[in-house]
């Protein structure tokens, strides 16, 4: 199959054209054209129309030079998976990585579904992002596992981290928040951290915990219902703080207020984060949707709240 979702075409033996919203499978497509009705038709009967980009097309390419970063400014953290809707096709999403760091990205994008197969390889320069797959969203429970491997490189004096690789079978609840708008690409979607690190869980430690004695044993208190992570409700020098400073004492805070939450069998909490520009938010949520406690969670009472505030359901 030469086609793939998102490409314009135009029907060989009618005046018609529209873009590809599904592979039905090695022979056929469907092609949805203006009227919004998708048609399903033979791959040999349309042909691709030269010279169309669609939304997402590749934002720049590599070139021989690359940029130099004042060493102060060298920005190690920020590689993230954009989902948008095609302009043309709302149908169709199209992933782009974003990175937003100051290392080339040497990519490569595997889907695993009973095999694997090569979907994407290529270098991401810095402070831009390119479209690697596309997908029908209607089809989300069917999408395959996706694998991608990540090499970082510099000619900066800069120790580049080690090899990344992320794997991920996407659910619904992946979507299931508002769109943002994406940084680099200027659209709106749903952004997805791909260099954040998992959270590790030291086996001993916990094993350790169950056996101390009653006086070791630290009392938590129990929460209030209602959790502000505004900076300046939490720290007094907050208007010396960084913006990693700031987000890092702000998430300790949510993990503490919620491990007492559960604790002391709340059943439901909530954490009053803002709405800014939507990264605390984001980290929360992304927190909350693996969390093995957690029931649900949803924007909490907009009429106080606005979309500042996330409700917590616990198990």
């Amino acid at each position: 199959m030469k086609y793939k979702l998102g490409d314009f075409v135009r029907f060989v033996d009618e005046k018609m054209e529209g873009f590809i919203t599904r592979i039905i499978d090695d022979q056929m497509i469907g092609v949805t054209g203006e009227d919004e009705f998708e048609i399903p038709v033979l791959a040999s009967k349309v042909t691709l129309v030269h010279g169309y980009k669609p939304a997402g097309a590749d934002a720049q390419q590599v070139t021989g030079n690359e940029p130099q970063t004042p060493q102060g400014e060298f920005k190690t953290k920020g590689v993230y998976l954009g989902v948008v809707a095609d302009a043309k096709a709302n149908s169709v999403v199209h992933f782009h990585l974003l990175n937003d760091t100051s290392f080339q990205l040497l990519i490569t994008l595997t889907t695993d579904k009973q095999g694997f197969k090569g979907e994407y390889a290529g270098i991401v320069a810095p402070k831009t992002a390119t479209k690697i797959y596309s997908a029908q969203l209607a089809d989300l429970q069917l999408w395959p596992k996706f694998l991608l491997n990540i090499l970082y490189y510099t000619t900066q004096n800069v120790e580049a981290p080690p090899p990344l690789t992320f794997s991920e079978k996407f659910k619904a609840k992946d979507f299931s928040g508002s769109k943002k708008n994406l940084p680099l690409i200027n659209q709106q979607g749903w952004l997805i951290q791909v260099d954040e690190p998992e959270l590790v869980i030291d086996a001993q430690k916990l094993k350790e915990s169950f056996f101390k004695s009653p006086e070791e044993k630290v009392a938590i208190d129990k929460p209030q219902r209602e959790v502000d992570l505004h900076i300046e409700k939490l720290r007094d020098d907050y208007q010396f703080l960084n913006s990693t400073e700031i987000q890092r004492i702000q998430m300790a805070h949510f993990n503490k207020a919620l491990d007492a939450a559960i604790v002391h069998q709340l059943p439901d909490i909530v954490f009053i984060h803002g709405t800014g520009n939507g990264v605390l938010r984001h980290e929360i949520q992304k927190v909350l949707s693996k969390h093995p406690k957690v029931q649900t969670f949803m924007d909490a009472l907009k009429e106080k709240f606005g979309y500042g505030a996330t409700r917590v359901v616990l198990k």
